[in-house]
């Protein structure tokens, strides 16, 4: 078992969550697959664990690491998902993972994350959970295209958070694509079953990768969220019913 990393933070507020924070694979773990490969965005989020980590700071709040990487198993996607151990990722193959034991990855890595993050939310009572997660700029399979966006916010049912999010962002002058570059509809497994399950408010924070991979953009984007989710947290703790 690869345990989270845990940063305590104060209680209420923010809670900070970053499922993609690691490209490590764990001791028993072979995928069989060239090590250039976990530098590249199917491996990892680019730059989501030191904005994570600098966030957290900022705002003096918990958050939770993953030390995982998403090729070993995705801890954003539910046990039973397709792609919760890829055999494939943007075109590569990830031979490791063709045929293996789902039961044992999910019962080594899976669970235990998901139990830490939930005993977490207990203790720290947070009134909005912020996922952060990078994208790649194009995906290498093509078909696609390039992505415009430079940040974009995901979510399910519940819009609270993330619609506030939207208008902040592009008030601010910055390309933001609603559940863009993909639905939250779609994938928005640790959000659904922590955020809306218990009735806490959430989002889904995505930057396009290329502008975090350094430190002076990891900086940037603390100043830009930072203040944006101080906003969101006190404007919904002054309201109550869940939109959808």
């Amino acid at each position: 078992m690869s345990a989270p990393v845990i940063l305590p933070g104060a209680p209420g507020a923010i809670l900070l969550i970053c499922d993609h924070a690691s490209n490590l694979v764990p001791e028993g773990v072979d995928l069989g697959i060239d090590a250039a490969l976990f530098d590249k965005h199917i491996a990892i989020d680019i730059g989501a664990a030191p904005l994570t980590e600098a966030l957290a700071a900022r705002l003096e709040a918990p958050a939770i690491l993953a030390t995982v990487s998403r090729l070993v198993i995705d801890l954003h996607r539910q046990p039973d998902h397709a792609s919760l151990i890829p055999a494939t990722s943007d075109g590569h193959t990830i031979q490791g993972n063709v045929g293996v034991d789902r039961v044992d990855r999910v019962a080594r890595f899976h669970a235990p994350y998901h139990r830490a993050l939930a005993t977490l939310i207990r203790a720290k009572r947070p009134t909005l959970l912020a996922s952060i997660h990078s994208f790649t700029p194009e995906l290498e399979s093509g078909g696609a295209g390039a992505r415009p966006w430079h940040a974009g916010i995901l979510y399910n049912r519940d819009r609270r958070a993330a619609d506030l999010a939207v208008a902040m962002l592009r008030a601010a002058g910055i390309e933001t694509g609603d559940n863009e570059p993909y639905s939250g509809r779609v994938l928005n497994a640790t959000l659904n079953r922590h955020g809306e399950a218990n009735g806490i408010p959430s989002l889904a924070i995505e930057i396009r990768n290329d502008l975090i991979r350094d430190a002076a953009g990891v900086a940037r984007w603390t100043d830009i969220l930072g203040p944006i989710l101080i906003k969101i947290s006190n404007s919904l703790a002054r309201k109550a019913p869940l939109a959808t």
